[in-house]
């Protein structure tokens, strides 16, 4: 069958390798949809967050179906459309599915029927392979509380996360307001239902936000894990306003005035991952009809891999790349 392989840091190749098999306490997936992630660069260039080693087969959104079943595995039938957690445990080690064991990337793997979780026919494969991102974002307006229609929210930053953040607090009912320097996120966030957004190159974005929500946002997403972002996110809020800090900034040092926090009486919260919030992210997917399409601007099939990471490179004109294998 064949795989994408990070063979190397900065070594992608598309390869044939052998197809695997399962125990009897394991599914065979098959592999339909796959999602580039930003973090899939990170473990290209060989600096993700936890220890790694290569060759590894990336691939951790994804949405696959059941083509093989275990003899001892209940609750699932060929057939089935499942996506799967990224945070394995298993016997040996807490294990990053796509960095630290192999990933969606290839034609077919094994999986353990805890890590899966089944789709909905409302739920199509195009949502599907979004559905990792979603929870996160979800996630990460839960996090702080979640929100609801007498509420507006700011998102900082309009790439994937932000995205399905920003969808995730439409779906709520809350006025969303999308801050990005982007023109293509800035109108996909259109197109997702938010109220507004706002060009922080063009304007002062803090301004631009007070004048929007008549002095400030409820809740403040923070999805871009830039200096910038990072920045203004206790000035986009209210009094006594809440930030979720969502956006990936490691290792780096920049000056704030964390005097906000005390002055506003903010809550504020720091989220990773999207832990024990797959079921309800799914069901409310399906329950709000939310159309996440927008988000995944290309698609490629697995032999055009390598073209596929170089245009996720570009911001300006890609947002999430999605690899269709069957």
């Amino acid at each position: 069958m064949k795989a994408l392989i990070f063979d190397e840091p900065n070594k992608p190749v598309v390869t044939q390798v052998q197809m695997p098999s399962i125990t009897a306490n394991e599914v065979m997936i098959r592999s339909r949809r796959v999602g580039i992630c930003h973090s899939d660069y990170e473990l290209l260039a060989g600096k993700y967050i936890i220890p790694i080693s290569y060759p590894v087969t990336p691939g951790h959104e994804w949405v696959g179906e059941v083509v093989e079943i275990g003899k001892n595995v209940t609750g699932f039938s060929q057939g089935d459309r499942v996506v799967g957690e990224c945070v394995i445990k298993t016997p040996e080690r807490i294990h990053h599915f796509g960095f630290s064991m192999d990933g969606a990337d290839r034609e077919y793997f094994a999986a353990r029927p805890e890590w899966l979780h089944k789709l909905p026919d409302a739920v199509d494969d195009a949502k599907g392979a979004l559905i990792e991102p979603f929870t996160c974002g979800y996630y990460a307006v839960l996090r702080s509380g979640g929100t609801n229609a007498s509420e507006t929210v700011v998102v900082s930053g309009g790439g994937t996360i932000g995205l399905v953040s920003a969808a995730a607090a439409i779906g709520m009912g809350a006025r969303v307001i999308v801050v990005d320097p982007v023109p293509l996120r800035r109108d996909i966030a259109r197109r997702l239902g938010a109220d507004a957004t706002v060009d922080p190159s063009a304007v002062n974005a803090v301004e631009a936000v007070h004048e929007l929500t008549g002095g400030g946002a409820d809740l403040v997403i923070e999805a871009a894990g830039h200096a910038s972002s990072l920045a203004n996110v206790f000035d986009y809020t209210r009094p006594e306003g809440r930030v979720s800090m969502v956006g990936i900034n490691i290792g780096q040092k920049f000056p704030v005035e964390l005097g906000r926090i005390q002055i506003k009486d903010l809550t504020v919260r720091g989220c990773i991952g999207s832990p024990g919030v797959w079921p309800s992210a799914i069901r409310f997917l399906e329950r709000t009809g939310i159309d996440l399409s927008p988000i995944q601007t290309h698609t490629f099939g697995l032999d055009d891999a390598l073209t596929a990471l170089e245009l996720g490179l570009n911001p300006q004109e890609a947002v999430k790349i999605t690899l269709q294998l069957h």
